[in-house]
């Protein structure tokens, strides 16, 4: 599992506008990686609608926003139209970037066990190293956090 000061890994996913992206794509910005468990359930519907409504503010910042589920690329098509979502959703189908994060985890629910993603989010510094973590992530305030350490770890 990568850890806060490692250089995060290369692997190549299948993005929601058709392309395959690799993180390193993204040298010289800030990327801030979200984890999500799926599409158009209410808690990640509500996360990724508060990254879109503060996308510009992450522009000024010079950092991407990138979702990440393992929901398949036709969801996400799905879900980035409803919501009118400006940034792009990755498919981790293989839980591989996931797995890599440290996010691919047991979860309980209704006492059924399953594997599943653990909301985290995580800074990538533009020289592709992992600056900041956070993980069980609550969704309210969470967008304005990551934000808000963001303007701080560049002033």
């Amino acid at each position: 599992m990568i850890q806060v000061g490692e250089q995060v890994p290369d692997l190549v996913l299948p993005a929601s506008d058709g392309t395959m992206v690799s993180l390193k794509q993204y040298a010289g910005k800030y990327v801030v990686l979200y984890f999500y468990p799926k599409d158009m359930t209410p808690g990640c519907t509500t996360e990724a609608c508060e990254f879109r409504d503060m996308t510009s503010q992450y522009e000024a910042l010079n950092a991407m926003i990138v979702g990440v589920s393992p929901d398949p690329l036709k969801s996400h098509e799905k879900f980035i139209q409803k919501h009118e979502l400006p940034f792009l959703l990755l498919s981790d189908e293989e839980h591989a970037l996931a797995e890599a994060f440290g996010v691919w985890k047991l979860k309980k629910m209704y006492g059924r066990e399953y594997m599943g993603i653990e909301r985290s989010t995580f800074i990538i510094d533009p020289e592709g190293k992992l600056l900041k973590e956070w993980r069980k992530v609550k969704v309210k305030g969470h967008v304005e956090d990551v934000l808000n350490i963001l303007k701080a770890l560049q002033s």
